[in-house]
């Protein structure tokens, strides 16, 4: 493993001051964020922020959840050894190498073919062989799979996203920004009781809504 830089120290140490601040206390989570070389997954021009809480352009037009969004979204996950997983939006992949540090095993699609190349090597390189990243629509690339013990996804929905809480496992998570695209969402989290599911809302972001198509060009 990469011994992280002073510079890299520091603003990880950063980074806690924030999230104990917030009441965000989640050892396990902060081991895996610590030991997932955070740099390896921003562009050169924004190095500066990596640690930031502020979202960072990435290839494709899109962007990386700022560090404390993703932190939050992940520790209420509650993701532990067994559990399953899925992410819809793999981004720079850095949430999918976080994650497949507490789950058994994690699958994470993007619409754009070049984010998940890229991610798919950054996995390579870490030695992270439980996490598998997948080109593909949102809604189908896991059809016919599942059930998950925990779904996330880095995208909005308008309301209440009941085709993926359905590949839910009894007991399972789902987090998912609930609103509209010109507004603040609310981070949602809900849990499958039996044939019911509990609602808690987490936080808030500002999120691009979900898109149910993959990527003509890239």
């Amino acid at each position: 493993m990469t011994t992280p830089s002073a510079k890299d120290q520091e603003g990880f140490a950063a980074f806690l001051l924030r999230a104990r601040a917030r009441g965000l206390d989640d050892k396990p989570l902060f081991s895996a964020l610590e030991t997932t070389p955070r740099r390896m997954f921003v562009p050169s021009d924004y190095q500066q922020t990596a640690f930031s809480s502020r979202m960072i352009p990435i290839d494709c037009g899109e962007t990386m959840e700022g560090l404390d969004l993703q932190a939050t979204v992940i520790s209420a996950l509650e993701i532990h050894d067994g559990c399953r997983v899925l992410e819809i939006g793999t981004g720079s992949g850095f949430t999918g190498a976080v994650m497949a540090r507490l789950a058994s095993r994690v699958i994470t699609v993007d619409r754009f073919r070049r984010l998940v190349e890229q991610a798919t090597e950054r996995f390579r390189a870490l030695g992270l062989a439980n996490v598998i990243a997948r080109h593909g629509n949102a809604h189908k690339a896991v059809e016919g799979e599942g059930p998950y013990d925990r779904i996330v996804v880095w995208a909005a929905f308008d309301s209440m996203p009941r085709h993926f809480v359905d590949l839910l496992s009894s007991g399972g998570v789902m987090i998912a920004p609930i609103g509209g695209a010109e507004e603040e969402q609310v981070l949602a989290r809900l849990e499958k009781v039996g044939s019911r599911f509990e609602r808690t809302d987490v936080g808030r972001a500002r999120l691009q809504p979900l898109q149910n198509s993959i990527a003509a060009a890239l």
